[in-house]
């Protein structure tokens, strides 16, 4: 392999691999902020015991998460050096404000959030509580900002020529708020609190079928359920007003996106298929005429610009786009489904009754996982060949004198190390779940018995 097609390897697997547990942090912190709220509220220590055990799982996302992420910043030095440069007063300034206002914030708070329980008072440990989930977000606002300049760069002008050509901020607002930044973020932000939520969701299911820790888990997964629900159904929102805003900025993108080749032709949405590039059709495929055109425009017989109105150069890899995209689309819908399905069976008392619900609760910690994963493939993979769109290509952004060697030899130097880090993180994981929280039924039972007593 050459020496682009490694680099794109090598910081493609690092970003997925690393991508794993921001999410997971971000949709813990949210969760850890509704179960300790309940428990100043109510003074239930069902709640605090809940938040206890939690709180152990975040920390160790955050401490793997923190580890992982670490590489890439270097990896835009090593393997990127043109990049960098062009981009580098644009990056600079967000992954500074990232650490400032959102990793030393998180990390600042984090310790009283883990340690803390008997050393301040509850409201201080709750106000530790959210400043951690908001930190956890914060950072999730500034690398998305980051991230959607290089999709839609605004706020900005070029100077020097060449080589020497770099991105200089002239309006540091109109880069936080490019064209795309906030559609983005907001997706993200509920992919992440669907990972937190169906993570909490699939533990309890566990106990739930094991007969272990009921109280605790029945009142984890029920408070995981509204969560689920309001992110699913919020993130169908948030990704149909993220592709109107491809389809504004990017039309490429969009085009692969549903393998759309013909520019006078309406849009099709297909519900599955395999995309024929050669002969620019999709083959073994189902779609909805015009319905991609009605979702867009709001007018089903209006055209959607077509792969064959873009030079052959600028256009993206179809089929790998086409195929994330949907894939991701389909388990959005299947995470509705089930939060829908679950949320109604609790309210009719019966979610409990449904064993085999239960059972896909478990492995529906997956779902977010995957669909998280494709969201990123498909909105990296569709805007090539451009790293930074309709500036900067791909091709163009390498660092000039490492080798294919030096990438091949840090490619499998980082797989057996994030091996070892991702076999850690189960294990630990697993441990904590085996463990499960400290005894919830003797301290339900004591606040019972107090609240009896008072009441008498």
């Amino acid at each position: 392999m050459d020496t682009e097609i490694l680099a794109r390897i090598q910081f493609a697997f690092t970003v997925a691999f690393h991508y794993i547990y921001p999410p997971l942090s971000i949709g813990l912190g949210i969760l850890l902020v509704m179960m300790e709220g309940m428990y100043i509220k109510t003074k239930n220590p069902l709640y605090e015991q809940m938040t206890k055990f939690w709180v152990k799982v975040f920390a160790l996302t955050f401490a793997i998460g923190v580890a992982t992420g670490i590489v890439m910043e270097f990896e835009f030095g090593t393997n990127w050096a043109t990049y960098s440069r062009f981009v580098g007063d644009v990056f600079g300034s967000a992954l500074a404000a990232e650490g400032i206002f959102a990793f030393f914030l998180e990390s600042g708070f984090l310790a009283l959030l883990v340690f803390g329980w008997d050393k301040v008072k509850p409201r201080t440990h709750f106000i530790s509580t959210i400043i951690v989930s908001l930190g956890s977000m914060f950072s999730a606002v500034w690398i998305v900002v980051a991230n959607s300049w290089q999709q839609t760069p605004a706020g900005y002008h070029i100077v020097r020529e060449g080589l020497s050509a770099r991105a200089e901020i002239t309006d540091f607002w109109a880069m936080v708020f490019n064209p795309s930044s906030v559609d983005r973020l907001l997706h993200v932000l509920s992919g992440a609190w669907l990972a937190g939520a169906f993570l909490v969701i699939s533990v309890s299911a566990f106990y739930i079928l094991k007969n272990r820790h009921l109280d605790f888990a029945k009142s984890s997964l029920r408070i995981a359920m509204l969560l689920a629900l309001f992110a699913s159904l919020f993130q169908l929102f948030t990704g149909h007003q993220s592709a109107i805003g491809v389809n504004e900025n990017q039309p490429a993108k969009l085009a692969a996106m549903e393998a759309h080749f013909d520019s006078s032709a309406v849009g099709d949405l297909h519900l599955f298929g395999w995309v024929d590039e050669k002969n620019k059709e999709v083959k073994l495929g189902v779609s909805i005429p015009g319905l991609l055109s009605y979702l867009v425009y709001g007018d089903a017989a209006k055209p959607i610009a077509g792969l064959n109105s873009f030079p052959k150069n600028e256009t993206p890899p179809v089929n790998i786009v086409f195929q994330s995209y949907h894939i991701m689309v389909a388990i959005g819908f299947f995470l509705i489904g089930i939060s829908v399905l679950g949320v109604f069976l609790w309210w009719r008392s019966k979610l409990f009754n449904h064993r085999w619900l239960l059972r896909v609760f478990v492995f529906s910690v997956l779902g977010p996982q995957i669909a998280n994963q494709l969201g990123w493939i498909t909105a990296e993979v569709g805007r090539q060949p451009w790293i930074v769109y309709g500036l900067l290509k791909t091709s163009d952004a390498l660092s000039k004198v490492v080798t294919a060697g030096q990438i091949m030899f840090s490619l499998i130097l980082f797989a057996v190390i994030y091996l070892f880090l991702f076999i850690l993180f189960i294990y630990l994981l697993n441990e904590k779940i085996k463990h499960g929280p400290e005894e919830p039924e003797t301290i339900v039972s004591e606040y019972e018995k107090q609240k009896f007593i008072f009441e008498k």
